[in-house]
């Protein structure tokens, strides 16, 4: 589980390290889904190229729009490339709203009643 903590209408940024033990370059096609997946999104897109025994990061991004929780569900599904099929993986996201921030702050004065 990814957990977003943060106010409210901001955009919380985590990464997901991502590695490839194998001798081949892996390929994901990477989608989110669930109830709030609109409130999540990859900047860098859905397709995750892998190197040959390396490790490579991705952005999720999650910019909270409502005081309640948001899930959704991070899904990369490997795509064959010369023979080689990697796992699926499967990442669950959740948000929590802490604190919220004044938009602005207005000023005004105003008579309580008339006669």
């Amino acid at each position: 589980t990814i957990e977003f903590t943060g106010a409210l209408h901001t955009t919380i940024v985590k990464q997901v390290r991502l590695k490839n033990p194998s001798n081949k370059t892996l390929i994901y096609n990477a989608i989110l889904v669930g109830r709030d997946a609109d409130d999540f999104s990859l900047p860098k897109g859905n397709i995750v190229t892998i190197a040959p025994k390396r490790e490579m990061s991705i952005n999720v991004e999650f910019t909270s729009r409502f005081l309640r929780p948001a899930e959704a569900v991070l899904l990369l599904i490997s795509k064959t490339v010369g023979g080689i099929h990697g796992a699926t993986l499967t990442f669950s996201l959740k948000s929590e709203v802490k604190h919220i921030r004044p938009a602005d702050i207005l000023k005004c004065k105003s008579p309580c009643y008339e006669l």
